[in-house]
């Protein structure tokens, strides 16, 4: 056979081929090792890489979503129009007050039911919501590799941004408020509470005759902008309704017949909480939230409105109908209600008084003995609420403050203080209104009825610079006052100078004051003493009480020389009302436009001598006390009786 090599020995040799063998074999064996670890090793860097492109994608999604940003968030997804879609669905009905979303844990395979070489990132959301507070759940997304080197993309379904999230539906928060608590008047009778109220639209398919509809809208004479809102109709949706009004019940009524008869006008009815008098005061709430805007029923917008049921749904994107609750929280306790000191009659005395002015116009009504608010009424009605806040020159009316600190100073009602046609202070003419002169024998009772100006003016060596402001301080002005409602309380700085002292001693220069703060200062004459105003007696902690009060000498004087304005004086047009008015008018000067041209504001101030009821007029940008807030008052004070 020869030395051929076939696997055995011949006969009678040595064996060499065992440990030949032994050595392959452990070779072979060290190679598979070597191969299986380095197999390991690429598969572990392989899957690192996987995981931190996949949780990285993630990361910059949830980023995004967090941010607001649907249409960045859903650049991060391989449905980007599908996924923005309910992003922004889910960002507008949740309208969270705060976002967070975060990776929770390292990226892994997602195995069955995910796509292909998908790898399952696992996130926290948490929500944060007015009423609900803190909404958490724990969720999953899956990344998938894009072709190639493309980025991953983070795969897009419903369940991506809830795990019980179906094709169709959305994400949505509602709040379930009981039905409003009402504003009571001192007597319970309601000021404000739920009311019909009717929502016009415009819809512009069904518009057959746009002049003819702006014009019947215009007829309601409620300040509507038709000519936007023509804009606003033309570059709507035919088939899509155009908000324009919401009309209480008693005005759509007026008007319903010319309302319904124009073909694309609609109407439709609803209840909301109104106020039915004092709307100024009583503020508003807003249709869309059910929250208070201002005035009372923003200042009490949490006892009003009680407690809300809050919840997180699952709701149909079409109809917003809910399909699951996911969560909720409070149990919808009802409000309770804020009772004022209105009292109805006077409040509807003060409203009817100022009805057919066609100038901006306030009434406030006070009881001198509390202090409690009777009434406090502003044209236009739902406008600001001067009557309370308003920051005005007093005019004339502030020499009952300016003859108080005469007094006190020791100057008698018969005293002479003069009353000549001018007087300059410093190369600063002032006068009085139509410039009259009573001589230099005027007494102080006199320049108060007549309301000379140069007589307070010509005395005004009589005044340290702090003198006026001290005296006002008794009578609460300048003070910080708690009456259950915001308002302004009137400032009479220090005087700067003689000019500035001598405009300030008339109402002028830098004396603001609003009618509550004058309707005060008439009840503080009244009663003797100074009550602070209160408008929501439950409220109200720690009332105002000045450091110093005027003597009973100087509040009788005051109270005669009243009178005597009424009987003698401007206030002439209260000598007929029942209930022995007492009074002061006013007529304070401002600069109106770029011009510098000067209007008036004119007040009257007063009380009755028999009758708990002191009252402050003010009617803005025109007129005079006598003449024209007088008939006002005297509407006010008939009313009443």
């Amino acid at each position: 056979m020869g030395d051929s090599v076939t696997g055995w020995d011949p006969p009678g040799q040595p064996s060499r081929w065992p440990a030949h063998r032994s050595k392959i074999i452990a070779g072979a064996a060290l190679l598979v090792t070597v191969l299986a670890v380095l197999a390991v090793l690429l598969l572990r860097t392989t899957g690192d890489s996987r995981a931190d492109a996949a949780g990285e994608r993630v990361a910059d999604f949830l980023a995004a979503w967090e941010a607001g940003d649907p249409a960045r968030a859903a650049a991060h997804t391989d449905d980007p129009e599908a996924a923005e879609s309910l992003l922004e669905s889910v960002r507008r009905n949740l309208g969270a007050k705060e976002t967070a979303l975060e990776v929770t844990g390292s990226a892994r395979d997602a195995g069955e039911g995910a796509p292909d070489g998908a790898m399952a990132v696992p996130f926290t959301a948490v929500f944060t919501f007015e009423a609900l507070g803190e909404w958490t759940y724990d969720s999953t997304a899956h990344a998938v590799p894009g072709p190639d080197d493309a980025p991953w993309k983070v795969h897009f379904e419903p369940a991506l941004i809830h795990p019980r999230l179906a094709e169709g539906q959305t994400l949505m928060y509602r709040v379930e408020h009981p039905e409003r608590a009402p504003v009571l008047a001192a007597d319970g009778s309601e000021l404000a509470g739920p009311s019909t109220v009717w929502d016009l639209s415009v819809w512009p398919a069904m518009l057959e005759d746009p002049e003819d509809a702006y014009e019947v809208l215009d007829g309601l004479d409620v300040g509507l902008d038709t000519e936007a809102l023509a804009e606003r109709v033309a570059a709507a949706d035919p088939d899509q309704a155009v908000p324009v009004i919401t009309l209480r019940d008693s005005l759509y009524q007026e008007h319903a017949d010319t309302l319904t008869a124009v073909q694309g006008l609609q109407a439709q009815q609803a209840t909301r909480p109104l106020a039915h008098a004092a709307r100024s005061v009583i503020g508003g709430v807003d249709p869309g939230t059910g929250e208070g805007s201002h005035g009372l029923q923003g200042r009490y917008d949490e006892q009003l409105t009680g407690t809300p049921e809050a919840f997180v749904v699952i709701a149909d994107r079409q109809t917003a109908e809910p399909v699951e609750t996911l969560a909720e929280q409070g149990d919808g306790e009802p409000g309770t209600p804020v009772r004022t000191t209105i009292d109805p009659g006077v409040q509807r005395a003060a409203e009817e008084a100022l009805a057919g002015l066609e100038q901006d116009a306030s009434i406030v009504v006070v009881q001198p003995s509390t202090g409690h608010i009777l009434a406090a009424a502003d044209l236009p009605a739902a406008g600001p609420d001067r009557s309370l806040s308003g920051r005005l020159a007093p005019g004339s009316t502030f020499k009952v403050v300016s003859t108080a600190a005469l007094l006190e100073d020791g100057v008698g009602p018969e005293d002479p203080v003069g009353c000549p046609k001018y007087a300059t202070v410093d190369g600063q003419r002032f006068h009085n209104q139509n410039e009259f002169e009573l001589g230099p024998d005027t007494t102080l009772r006199e320049a108060f009825t007549a309301s000379c100006n140069t007589a307070f003016i010509e005395n005004r060596d009589r005044f340290e610079d702090g003198t006026l402001r001290d005296t006002a301080a008794a009578f609460g002005i300048g003070g910080d006052w708690d009456v259950g409602v915001s308002t302004f309380d009137g400032s009479v700085p220090g005087a700067e100078g003689a000019n500035d002292l001598a405009a300030s001693l008339i109402g002028q220069a830098r004396v603001q004051a609003s009618p509550l703060v004058l309707a005060s200062v008439a009840a503080t004459v009244a009663e003797g003493a100074f009550r602070q105003p209160v408008l929501v007696p439950d409220a109200v902690r720690e009332p105002h009480r000045p450091a110093e009060e005027l003597s009973d000498g100087t509040f009788e004087a005051l109270r005669a020389m009243m009178r005597e304005t009424v009987t003698k004086g401007t206030a002439s047009g209260l000598r007929g009302v029942p209930g022995q008015a007492h009074a002061k008018t006013g007529t304070a000067e401002f600069a109106t436009g770029e011009d510098g041209e000067l209007s008036t504001n004119a007040w009257l101030i007063g009380f009755l001598g028999e009758g708990d009821l002191a009252f402050a007029v003010l009617l803005e940008d025109g007129g005079s006390g006598g003449s024209h807030a007088g008939p006002v008052a005297a509407a006010l004070l008939r009313g009443l009786d």
